[in-house]
């Protein structure tokens, strides 16, 4: 993979914003930007068990999907507490995945404000995403095509990003908003994947109290280095043409692959591997042609 540096700011102004990253699709890493927060001096593992320990919350791994459930299914419940307990204690893959601040722990939502760079935030859905030293989520995209600030807490994360011409050079499955599965993106197997190796994209390191712009429709990495959480806050697509592809992913394409999943299960994991590998041979020997 060709992996370049994100652009880095400690401070930038809306017109700035807009013209350089929002409206040209370009990422962007502000760091410290929550020290303008309560949060960045509150938000920590501790408190999160401290406010929420009791709840009992769906988590995951490393592991691929089992072909035979939804993909959506978590591996294993445990109350916050002992999930937090486990991250902190020793190294492990163990991850929760969209945790809605406004359902449930709204008191955070005082912490931290909105940006004001120009983008109109969808506010009801301001989400917590947690990992332990191990934890990485697949390769993917997000199915509602928006627009988002990705804000660090805790330890150590490393982010890759590529736009959606990088598509077949990522081995993307057809039906879904993520590649195949068994590609390790911290060690990738060039021998078995070869096309990965022209894939353009952008590196990040986030810290403690970093903000991460991320353009809609960006593929997006995430490997926990150490364990934290990261807060995501998100805007909904704003152009007609964007606003229709994201109700065709998110009303027919998830639910016509969810479809198929359940009636024909690993069958169908199978089929869509294989299409997708087809797939990026051909786009590689067309580069290979060049």
């Amino acid at each position: 993979m060709i992996l370049n540096p994100v652009d880095i700011v400690e401070h930038i102004n809306k017109e700035d914003f807009q013209k350089k990253y929002f409206k040209p699709h370009k990422p962007l890493l502000i760091k410290g930007f929550a020290k303008q927060w309560g949060a960045y001096e509150k938000w920590n593992l501790d408190y999160i068990r401290e406010k929420a320990g009791e709840q009992v919350v769906p988590i995951y791994d490393n592991k691929p999907a089992d072909a035979n459930k939804s993909s959506d299914t978590p591996a294993t419940k445990m109350k916050m507490k002992d999930y937090i307990d486990i991250i902190k204690s020793k190294p492990s893959d163990l991850r929760i995945f969209f945790y809605i601040i406004t359902d449930k722990l709204p008191e955070l939502l005082k912490d931290f404000s909105y940006p004001d760079l120009g983008m109109k935030f969808f506010k009801r859905l301001p989400t917590l995403f947690f990992g332990g030293s191990e934890a990485h989520v697949l390769m993917h995209y997000d199915v509602d095509l928006g627009d988002f600030f990705h804000v660090h807490f805790g330890g150590k994360k490393r982010i890759l990003l590529f736009d959606q011409k990088q598509n077949e050079l990522l081995y993307k499955v057809p039906l879904s908003v993520h590649t195949i599965e068994e590609i390790d993106y911290d060690n990738p197997d060039y021998e078995k994947y070869p096309a990965l190796k022209y894939a353009t994209g952008t590196e990040i390191l986030m810290e403690h109290g970093d903000a991460l712009f991320i353009p809609g429709a960006f593929w997006h990495y995430n490997r926990y280095l150490e364990p934290g959480f990261s807060l995501s806050i998100r805007a909904l697509p704003n152009r007609p043409s964007k606003f229709l592809s994201m109700l065709y992913h998110v009303f027919i394409m998830r639910y016509t692959d969810k479809l198929m999943r359940k009636i024909f299960k690993a069958k169908w994991v199978k089929y869509k591997e294989e299409w997708a590998y087809r797939k990026s041979s051909k786009a590689l020997a067309k580069l290979e042609k060049k």
